[in-house]
């Protein structure tokens, strides 16, 4: 190997990779519950201007998820779902999650992994989402679950 040989190492993954740290003031058992239980998931569950309209979850490893998205201002509506992979309550929570195409099939399916640890009488949330097929489509789920954990942080200050 020559002084002038140099290596070129890639990243395929560079930019399709979604993590988001968030403390919320509330106990790991606390968030974790807005994660699993439906009817609080309909109260924070998608940004703003996509609040879920429809929440459904079996929450057991192998068990499914799915939920609607909607647009008060276009009337669209975003379907998805995915299946558990693992939970342990209060500490972690992991599903696949897919946008339903237009023929209804599951599109493209990514891994969530969310841990929740204990920070004093707060919680540590790390979301990571991964492998997104574009960086574009990475950056759409950063808005939109950035935009969802602001109502979260909303509903747990509530509380």
């Amino acid at each position: 190997m020559s002084d002038t040989t140099t290596a070129h190492v890639t990243n395929e993954t560079a930019g399709r990779v979604l993590t988001i740290k968030r403390v919320f003031n509330a106990p790991p058992a606390l968030v974790f519950d807005a994660f699993a239980d439906p009817k609080r998931m309909l109260q924070w569950m998608g940004p703003r201007d996509y609040p879920a309209t429809y929440v459904e979850a079996d929450l057991r490893i192998g068990g499914k998820w799915r939920a609607c998205l909607d647009s008060a201002a276009s009337g669209e509506k975003l379907w998805h779902g995915g299946v558990y992979r693992d939970i342990v309550p209060g500490k972690r929570l992991v599903f696949t999650f897919a946008w339903d195409q237009e023929d209804g099939r599951p599109g493209l399916e990514t891994l969530v992994n969310i841990t929740f640890e204990p920070q004093d009488e707060k919680t540590m949330m790390t979301f990571r989402q991964s492998v997104f097929d574009t960086p574009e489509n990475c950056r759409g789920h950063e808005h939109g679950w950035n935009s969802a954990f602001d109502r979260l942080e909303e509903l747990l200050s509530q509380e």
